[in-house]
């Protein structure tokens, strides 16, 4: 449908962002970023003939909407911060000027995005922040009609809808810490409605669910791993699709056929490739489809991987997953890269890049902290830590690059720390806490000029981040801030080598963050160590696109490595 390589031709930066098919599959909108600021211009094409059409809408999220008559798209655009505000309705072959508004999202901390049901039937405006929800509903053969108010957001409640024959699934966080799954008839949508089909369970955190005609899929998290739990309408039977590996993820696919008995999903894990599979709900039975290729001969036999727990200083279990490669030798003498995130509930699962390869082949283990702020180990794992439990993130890395040193995997002149963005700011803090603990650190794009940022509500994300970190306005939450800050607790003391890397378009943590972070550190640090900062001046948050470009930065992190353990080859 689209040639990428062609036309990224002439573009230092090239991304397609969201693409989608009309429901006669003749025509396609299609996003494009050739700046890396995240906003897309979105353009049209038809696939009988080729042909690109001349209207093109920018300033975009690059996702557009089809309405079920084949002419009639709905798109999402940003403000000045790049928040996605406001919601038009755009009739192929009419002027853009002409759009209608759809949906005006007033308030600051909450962001709007649309979507169509697998079952075609609805579209779906969603409004977002961070913790709260609330959707508006529209018959898609009606484009012209006015769309519905679902539920209406509340303080603290979160859902999400899917359409299922007569009925809607929400899952929800209503009276459930680790979220329920709920059902309501398809025309009596208010909350006072809802029934419970799965309760909340402390122990197991309900993340997504997939919708067809005559099943469902229901993604659990427990003790950090997904199983899908799957309901078969047609036998009115349940059960589990398990895996065998103690460390790994596994994630359902796009599944865009409402009415298929196959789930689509894929599976890896820290050694094993990519791979997508065919379950068939009516006879279990897997088909594997395609597994990612690894040039080089390898063997996924020649690996280990291990999950571990290290005990937290306030007793916490943080897991803890590990590569290496056969023939690893703990005794303490071996190199080893801890990464970390640790933020908007975000968790950091445990997938295979044969770009890893090069490190651990040389000898290194590759080690993924599970810390607090993600939420690998339910809700409250998040909710530990953010606002004025953050710290929590930090130590949870701290202690877990200590067990790692006293279970003699490496040791402080070997142990390397890495982390981007949200996992930037961790490295700061880390590095501010204990800077004699790591041989080097690498923060790439990293978000550590809290307080200046969270006060300027004209920066991007800002004022949907205030349930995340707090609101530095007030004074218990600028206190707190401040005293993590990694710009602001700069000292005057010795800190290990540091490669910082960020993006001249980043539309995420503006460039001059890490840029000031560095001149601060140049100023104040006490050792010879080497600091780096790198700043791409084609790229933005996301670094480079294309299949290669991005190998390259990755390169420059482990020859940074490499370069400190004087290894060579």
């Amino acid at each position: 449908m689209l040639n990428g390589n062609e036309m990224a031709a002439g573009h230092p930066y090239f991304e397609i962002g969201g693409w989608e098919v009309s429901s006669n599959n003749q025509l396609l909108a299609y996003g494009v970023d050739t700046v890396s600021r995240r906003k897309y211009t979105i353009f049209f094409k038809n696939l009988k003939t080729g042909e690109i059409f001349e209207e093109s809408i920018k300033n975009t999220t690059g996702e557009a909407v089809w309405a079920n008559d084949n002419k009639t798209i709905f798109y999402t655009v940003k403000d000045k911060t790049l928040r996605s505000y406001k919601i038009y309705k755009h009739i192929l072959g009419t002027s853009v000027e002409d759009d209608q508004l759809v949906y005006h999202e007033n308030d600051p901390i909450y962001s709007t995005y649309i979507y169509k049901t697998k079952s075609e039937k609805y579209l779906v405006i969603g409004s977002e922040s961070t913790l709260s929800s609330e959707y508006r509903i529209l018959d898609a053969n009606n484009p012209n009609g006015n769309f519905i108010v679902f539920q209406a957001r509340q303080e603290k409640l979160e859902y999400s809808i899917d359409h299922q024959r007569d009925r809607f699934l929400i899952l929800t966080n209503h009276k459930a810490k680790n979220f329920q799954l709920m059902e309501t008839p398809e025309y009596k949508t208010g909350i006072e409605n809802w029934k419970s089909i799965i309760v909340n369970r402390d122990d197991v955190l309900l993340e997504d669910v997939d919708v067809f005609n005559d099943f469902f899929v229901l993604t659990e998290r427990k003790n950090g791993l997904q199983k899908f739990r799957i309901f078969d309408l047609r036998k009115n039977k349940e059960h589990y699709l398990s895996f065998e590996e103690a460390d790994y993820y596994a994630y359902t696919t796009a599944n865009p056929d409402y009415f298929s008995r196959l789930l689509r999903y894929g599976y890896t894990s820290l050694k094993t490739p990519n791979s997508v599979f065919d379950y068939n709900i009516s006879d279990r039975s897997k088909t594997l489809l395609k597994q990612q290729e690894v040039i080089g001969g390898y063997n996924a036999d020649d690996y280990i991987t291990e999950r571990v727990y290290a005990t937290a200083r306030d007793g916490a279990r943080v897991p803890i997953s590990i590569i290496y490669k056969k023939g690893f030798e703990k005794n303490g003498q071996q190199a080893l890269l801890l990464y970390g995130y640790g933020s908007y509930g975000y968790s950091i699962e445990s997938v295979f890049r044969s770009s890893r390869l090069s490190l651990i082949d040389r000898g290194f283990a590759l080690a993924f902290a599970h810390i607090r702020g993600g939420e690998e180990m339910g809700r409250y794992w998040y909710e530990d830590g953010k606002m004025l439990k953050k710290k929590n993130t930090f130590f949870d890395f701290i202690d877990c690059a200590e067990y790692l040193i006293e279970e003699n995997y490496t040791s402080k002149n070997k142990l390397f720390a890495l982390g981007g963005s949200a996992g930037g700011l961790l490295m700061g803090a880390v590095v501010n806490y204990r800077p004699e603990l790591f041989k080097g650190i690498i923060a790439a794009v990293p978000f550590v000029d809290v307080i200046t940022t969270m006060l300027d509500e004209s920066i991007p994300l800002t004022t949907g981040e205030y349930d995340e970190w707090g609101n530095p306005n007030e004074k218990k939450y600028y206190d707190y801030i401040l005293s993590y800050s990694p710009y602001d607790q700069v000292e005057k003391k010795d800190y290990p080598a540091m490669l910082i890397t960020t993006g001249l378009h980043d539309s995420q943590v503006q460039y001059w963050e890490p840029a000031k972070w560095v001149a601060k550190l140049r100023d104040y640090k006490t050792d010879n160590n080497i600091l780096l900062l790198h700043t791409n001046m084609d790229f933005g948050h996301g670094g480079a696109s294309g299949r290669f470009e991005a190998h390259k930065e990755t390169a420059m992190e482990d020859a940074f490595m490499l370069m400190l353990l004087g290894i060579n080859e």
